[in-house]
């Protein structure tokens, strides 16, 4: 059974959802339609990109990944503004669809795709109903085994829009990340990948601080457990992101990490470490 994955801002308050949905499965009724995140902020697409890369890995080749964030395509005359085509992508054996608004730049090795092509939108409704005229065709011809190079013109990666993220910065002995995500156990996902740890920190002792210091983490876990319930821990998760957390962090032990510390998306993550003969180290020796 072939798979489409879903990743819209559309939430599930509304009909949008069951609509995308209805449309896909009459045109095609033997696929599986998997549900990645609806509650998407509306029109983040750094957010979009987060849960798509942490699942990229998990589905197998021939996945079609609809992109639903932000997706209306945007194209003007004004040759001062960006135009947002709608496009589908090959990479790593996957396929994803969705509008040319920076989020294909977001994606795991996007660099390394195989082919590029902006669909051909020429129906009279296409911008009126781009789900229902634009993606949902594409994605039952490629479904329906179709080339995609035959959906449009095809374009290199340079052409594609890029989005600014926010990016780690790196000093001496030093690591200034910020946090990009919460989730539902309030578990805060901060934008330090444990190879950017070992890098800078070189096996030395260090110490995790948030917005004050007498809020801090001077060891890495391997699992919640490894903490009493309600205490705080830093561990890297699945997907190499550092991440902090409350062991079975319940409303009885304070809520998660992101309430108890004061961690919203954006706020400072700091990591300093003390390499031996270092102020720092010494400051421990005989604070």
């Amino acid at each position: 059974m072939k798979i489409v994955t879903l990743t819209t801002d559309l939430g599930l308050k509304d009909h949008y959802v069951a609509s995308l949905k209805g449309q896909l499965l009459s045109k095609n009724s033997d696929i599986q339609l998997i549900d990645i995140s609806h509650q998407v902020q509306t029109f983040n697409i750094g957010e979009a990109s987060y849960y798509i890369n942490n699942v990229i890995n998990d589905f197998p080749d021939g996945t079609i990944h609809f992109l639903g964030v932000d997706s209306i395509p945007d194209i003007s005359i004004d040759s001062h503004k960006t135009n947002s085509y709608p496009i589908v992508m090959l990479l790593n054996e996957q396929y994803f669809v969705g509008s040319d608004n920076g989020i294909f730049s977001l994606l795991k090795n996007f660099h390394e795709a195989k082919t590029i092509v902006r669909l051909d939108f020429s129906s009279k409704n296409a911008f009126r109903h781009p789900f229902k005229n634009i993606y949902v065709p594409a994605i039952s011809a490629i479904l329906n085994g179709g080339k995609i190079e035959n959906l449009g013109e095809k374009i290199e990666v340079k052409d594609l829009n890029r989005a600014l993220t926010t990016q780690a910065l790196i000093g001496e002995n030093l690591i200034k990340g910020s946090v990009i995500h919460v989730d539902i156990y309030g578990n805060v996902i901060v934008n330090i990948t444990e190879q950017l740890f070992q890098k800078i920190g070189k096996g030395n002792p260090f110490t995790i601080y948030f917005r004050h210091k007498n809020y801090f983490i001077d060891r890495i876990s391997e699992n919640y457990n490894e903490v009493a319930i309600g205490e705080k821990l830093a561990l890297f998760n699945e997907n190499g992101w550092l991440e902090i957390a409350l062991n079975k962090a319940t409303s009885s032990t304070g809520g998660g990490a992101a309430s108890l510390l004061g961690l919203k998306t954006n706020e400072i993550v700091r990591v300093e470490f003390h390499p031996k003969g270092s102020k720092d180290r010494i400051d421990d020796l005989f604070g």
